[in-house]
């Protein structure tokens, strides 16, 4: 019986990398359909694994094709499932084994997706995991450098970071920090500015045109006037001013009320 097992075993790892290197060259290829049959295939074998230390290894690296092919698929479901399974086999990985040449890369991406979604409470949670040494790697220190900048309002910084990603796979989330952003820089100048020449927003909101800014602000921003080269910001709502208030009403009321009171007492 053990020998049948053991063939089983070599059997089912044999089929495993083999459906992990068509995984692979389906990611690379970009193949998102493919990509997710061979992804399903190699989950169904990965419930028949005892927990070896190559199992555990051939199981992180499906997983992270998953999540690649997840960002590849803008599927952020699918990259939270996936992030949330490898978890496990990093876990359970030996402490003597060398970390994957994708972990790293799976990391950072995953503290660029808490920034993006303001997990900021994860966010840091997930750095009290890491060693300086790790930290410092390309792909974990950029989301880091990222949130610093956040918190101080160094908006001008974030949107240049845009331009020097460590990796393709960063450009989703990225673009939607981006969004974030420029939605925070709008919010402030309309109320700073009764107006605006348009080359001058596109250089504070770092558009690539003025067609992207007029873009934005059809999509976004529709009590915003453009007009003669110029934006005109529609002044905010705000509460009622001093001189809307009845004062002299108010205070014949409280009179009132007061000689009332007296006559109780």
């Amino acid at each position: 019986r053990s020998i049948i097992t053991t063939i089983s075993t070599i059997m089912s790892l044999d089929n495993a990398k083999t459906v992990l290197s068509r995984l692979s060259a389906m990611v690379q290829e970009g193949d998102i359909e493919g990509g997710q049959t061979a992804l399903s295939e190699m989950k169904i074998l990965m419930l028949d694994f005892s927990g070896t230390e190559e199992e555990i290894a051939i199981s992180a690296s499906a997983l992270e094709f998953g999540i690649l092919l997840s960002v590849k698929d803008e599927d952020m479901d699918a990259f939270a499932r996936n992030v949330a399974q490898i978890k496990s086999y990093y876990a359970a990985a030996p402490k003597t084994a060398s970390p994957s040449t994708q972990r790293f890369h799976i990391l950072g991406l995953n503290l660029m997706h808490l920034l993006v979604e303001n997990n900021l409470s994860e966010f840091h949670a997930e750095l009290e995991l890491l060693s300086s040494t790790e930290a410092s790697t390309p792909y974990i220190s950029f989301p880091i450098n990222l949130e610093r900048q956040l918190m101080v309002g160094s908006y001008d910084e974030v949107l240049n970071a845009g331009a020097h990603v460590p990796d393709p796979s960063y450009t989703l989330f990225m673009d939607n920090l981006l969004q974030t952003v420029r939605d925070s820089i709008a919010d402030c100048v309309e109320v700073s500015y009764k107006t605006m020449r348009v080359q001058d927003a596109v250089s504070m909101m770092k558009f690539d045109s003025e067609e992207d800014l007029l873009e934005y602000v059809q999509e976004f921003r529709d009590d915003w006037i453009v007009q003669g080269g110029e934006l005109c910001f529609q002044p905010p709502k705000v509460g009622a001013k001093a001189s809307d208030i009845p004062s002299k009403k108010l205070i014949a009321q409280t009179l009132s009320y007061a000689t009332e009171l007296e006559r109780i007492v």
